[in-house]
C-alpha cells in the first residue's frame, strides 16, 4: 500500500485531503474520558497542515442507528482535536449535506475540517453494496485525496473505510502503517518466547484469537471474566462468577490442544472476589476477599486475578521477547480491582520484550490507571482490528488500500 509519505512528495498543497480517523472516544457526562485516539492520528493531520493540505476528517462515534443523535455528536472531539493541533477546526453539523460542503469550501490551505459522526447516516454502515456505495459517492465529492487512519475501523466493511477509497486516490497514514508492521512482528519471523496475556469479559470474543496462537505463541496466560469459563472447564466450582457455558466445549478442546502443541496455557491460581458487581461511578468500597481459584464460594463472584497470580503472570512474562497484550485482567475501573491489571501492565514495562497493548480496554487501562503509555513497545488504537489481524483474518479497510 501507498504511504502518506509518498503523497507528501507528490505534493498536496491546496488539495482536499479525506483523512478517515478514529475518533472514537470514550464519552463521560459530554466529556472526553480518555483522547489517545486523538493524539494517534495527530502526526497524520499535522503532516498534511505543514503541506498546505485542505484536511477534512471523518470518523465514527459509539453506535447510533443511522440518524442524528446529539450523544454520539464528533463535537467535543472536533474541539480536543483543535486544542491539540493548536488551531481551530471547522466542525460541519452533518456528514454530506449543506453544512458539510460548506465547511469543506471554506478551507484555505493548511486548514482542517472535522465533518459530524459517518454512523448518523445509514450508509456508512449498510450491508447493501450499493446503498453503502451510494453514501461513499456522496463523501468522495468532499475530497480529491483519501488518506486511511482510522485503524479501530479497518475490520468494517464500511462505506468510509472500504467503499470511498475505490473512488479516490489513496494512501495510509502514519497511524495506520504503525499498527501494520508492528502486528507484522507478532505474525511474522517473531521473536521468542513469545507470551501472549488475554483478559477481558468473554471468552466468546477471544476464541478465535487463541485458536490461532495455539500454533504460534510459546505461553498463554488467561485473566479476566473469561478466565472463570477456564476455570470451569477444569471443573473448579467458579461461584457466580461470570461464565459462558456454551462455550466450554471450545475451551476444553483448547487446554488439550495446547498441551498436545506445547503451549503454556496458564490460568490463574487465586481470584480477587465479592458478592456483587463494584459501584464503578462512585468507587465505593466493595468488600473484596481473595481466595484460591478453586475455592470461589457460591455467593462469591471473581472480579480480578488475585496477588499470587499476578506474581505468578509476571513470572511468566519476564524472560519473554515479545510479548501481546489484550484485555484487563480485572475489573479495573474500581479500585478494589485493579491490582492484577497493574501487576501485568508493570510487567511489560519491566520486561525488555518488545510489548505490544492490544487496544480497547488494555489501552485505556494503561492510561485510566496512570501507566507512562511511551514506556510500552506499542499500544494498539484498535482493539477488535488487532484481534482479527492475529486470526488471519483479511480485513476490508486495509485491502482497500492495497494497489
Amino acid at each position: 500500500m501507498k504511504t502518506i509519505d509518498e503523497l507528501l512528495a507528490e505534493g498536496v498543497a491546496g488539495k482536499r485531503v479525506f483523512v478517515r480517523a478514529d475518533l472514537n472516544v470514550p464519552l463521560a457526562d459530554g466529556l472526553i474520558t480518555d483522547d489517545g485516539r486523538i493524539r494517534a492520528v495527530l502526526p497524520t493531520i499535522k503532516a498534511l497542515v505543514e503541506a498546505d493540505a485542505k484536511v477534512v476528517v471523518a470518523s465514527h462515534l459509539g453506535r447510533p442507528k443511522g440518524a442524528p443523535d446529539p450523544a454520539f455528536s464528533l463535537l467535543q472531539p472536533a474541539e480536543r482535536l483543535a486544542e491539540l493541533l493548536g488551531a481551530p477546526v471547522a466542525f460541519a453539523q452533518d456528514t454530506v449535506g449543506p453544512a458539510a460542503h460548506d465547511a469543506v469550501n471554506g478551507l484555505e490551505p493548511g486548514q482542517v475540517a472535522v465533518i459530524e459522526n459517518l454512523r448518523f447516516n445509514p450508509g456508512e454502515t449498510s450491508k447493501d453494496d450499493v446503498e453503502r456505495g451510494e453514501f461513499a459517492d456522496q463523501l468522495a465529492a468532499l475530497a480529491d485525496i483519501y488518506v486511511g487512519d482510522g485503524f479501530g475501523a479497518v475490520h468494517r466493511k464500511h462505506a468510509s473505510v472500504y467503499d470511498l477509497p475505490a473512488r479516490l486516490p489513496h494512501y495510509a497514514g502514519y497511524l495506520i502503517a504503525t499498527e501494520v508492521g508492528v502486528l507484522k512482528k507478532l505474525t511474522e519471523d517473531v521473536k521468542r518466547p513469545y507470551v501472549v496475556a488475554l483478559g477481558g469479559s468473554k471468552v466468546s470474543d477471544k476464541l478465535a484469537v487463541i485458536d490461532q496462537l495455539l500454533g504460534k505463541a510459546d505461553r498463554i496466560l488467561i485473566g479476566g471474566g473469561m478466565a472463570f469459563t477456564f476455570l470451569k472447564a477444569k471443573g473448579y466450582e467458579i461461584g457466580a462468577s461470570l461464565v459462558q457455558d456454551d462455550q466450554l466445549p471450545a475451551v476444553t478442546e483448547y487446554v488439550e490442544r495446547a498441551e498436545k502443541n506445547g503451549v503454556e496455557l496458564v490460568v490463574p491460581v487465586d481470584v480477587v472476589t465479592s458478592a456483587g458487581f463494584p459501584d464503578l461511578k462512585t468507587k465505593a468500597p466493595s468488600n473484596p476477599t481473595t481466595v484460591a481459584a478453586d475455592a470461589i464460594p457460591a455467593d462469591q463472584m471473581g472480579l480480578d486475578i488475585g496477588p499470587e497470580t499476578g506474581a505468578l503472570y509476571a513470572s511468566k512474562l519476564a524472560d519473554a521477547a515479545t510479548i501481546f497484550w489484550n484485555g484487563p485482567m480485572g475489573v479495573f475501573e474500581h479500585p478494589d480491582y485493579a491490582e492484577g491489571t497493574k501487576a501485568v501492565a508493570q510487567a511489560l514495562l519491566d520486561s525488555p520484550a518488545f510489548t505490544v497493548v492490544g487496544g480497547g480496554d488494555s489501552a485505556a487501562a494503561v492510561r485510566i490507571l496512570g501507566f507512562d503509555e511511551t514506556a510500552f513497545g506499542h499500544i494498539s488504537t484498535g482493539g477488535g482490528a488487532s484481534l482479527e489481524y492475529l486470526e488471519g483474518k483479511t480485513l476490508p479497510g486495509l485491502a482497500a488500500l492495497e494497489d
